[in-house]
């Protein structure tokens, strides 16, 4: 099983060993993650390879956006989107238990950018196609150029959690041909005063994993005790945590680390690629962690367990839901139903 521990703070791994010539070098690298998946969830990553200039061509192409007049910004609202692109205002996401408020920031949501015609997507995909682009001159060559990049990064990645199962390398990279991973750019507003403020509630993520560039303290996740700790950004780094999807697949042994966004004093801007696989992918645990007390958990498909936590956060989905418009897949578990945030009380 996980041994999730009392961690205080977070591991920073240099992963450039993963585009070594030498076996030993990337296993090495394999080794470390897998550690730091295993007792942590969470993890910096330094050596990534990536071009500075990409990133700050899509941070500038992001302030040029969130800029904007709201009523310019909602011309490219998602509730018009057939396959959750575009903009997503103030309000529009939230877990919306009792009592809680809505998260305090605004957001545009892309993709992998599939044409019009995309057979998957006019067979009434929810996840799949064509990204809805505001018009801004530069925009969208920013954000896919960025968006390219990392995809690669969570390539090699993928491979090395695969590596540090002791897996076959391709166990995991031969599910992602056309996956329906995120690329979320999100806006917090400046607020001195935030003392316990939510930007985004407890949570994990729907996917395999996530890579993070943030430009701003304010996240935090949950250790092994159920202690809030610190992920402040580190310059060259990307942030990087576990996802439902390899939770399942490894039946715990990795686990979806609870994290939130909260006290964002100064303006803050965050950029989480979430990795997945295949939207069709069948995710149940690997043979070897199957076992005497360690029941198998049930499986789901990848981009349906997406869709439907999508569905379960976002308004103008939850809208639809309500309605009978709308109907969750079968099998679609509930939000918090991943992570030790569902093992060990909240802090």
């Amino acid at each position: 099983m996980s041994g999730l521990t009392s961690f205080t703070s977070v591991p920073v791994i240099d992963i450039s060993g993963l585009r070594s010539a030498e076996t030993t070098d990337r296993t090495a690298v394999a080794t470390e993650i897998g550690r730091a998946a295993r007792e942590v969830g969470f993890f910096y990553i330094a050596g990534t390879g990536l071009d500075p200039v990409l990133f700050d061509e899509l941070l500038a192409a992001t302030k040029q956006l969130f800029a904007l007049p709201l009523e310019e910004k909602m011309r490219s609202y998602i509730g018009r989107s057939r396959c959750h692109r575009g903009y997503v205002p103030l309000g529009e996401e939230g877990h919306y238990s009792p009592g809680s408020t809505p998260d305090l920031k605004e957001a545009f949501d892309t993709a992998l950018d599939l044409p019009a015609d995309d057979p998957d997507h006019l067979a009434g995909n929810p996840m799949l196609g064509p990204n809805t682009w505001p018009d801004l001159p530069g925009f969208a060559t920013a954000v896919t150029d960025y968006y390219q990049a990392v995809l690669a990064i969570g390539r090699d990645l993928l491979w090395a959690f695969a590596v540090a199962l002791g897996e076959d390398p391709d166990t995991f990279l031969r599910f992602a041909t056309k996956t329906p991973s995120q690329l979320r750019l999100i806006h917090y507003w400046e607020d001195p005063g935030a003392q316990d403020a939510q930007g985004i509630g407890a949570h994990t993520d729907f996917e395999c994993f996530t890579l993070l560039k943030p430009t701003a303290p304010g996240l935090e996740v949950l250790n092994g005790a159920g202690q809030w700790i610190d992920v402040p950004p580190i310059p060259g780094t990307f942030v990087i945590n576990v996802g439902d999807m390899l939770e399942l697949w490894t039946n715990g042994e990795f686990v979806a680390t609870t994290h939130r966004v909260r006290k964002v004093t100064e303006e803050r801007y965050s950029f989480p690629l979430f990795f997945n696989v295949d939207y069709d992918t069948v995710v149940a645990p690997l043979p070897q962690f199957a076992g005497p007390g360690r029941p198998n958990r049930a499986p789901l498909r990848a981009g349906e367990h997406l869709f439907a936590q999508t569905a379960q956060v976002f308004r103008y989905l939850r809208t639809r839901i309500e309605s009978g418009d709308l109907v969750l897949p079968e099998g679609s578990v509930g939000v918090g139903t991943f992570g030790q945030g569902a093992r060990v009380p909240h802090a």
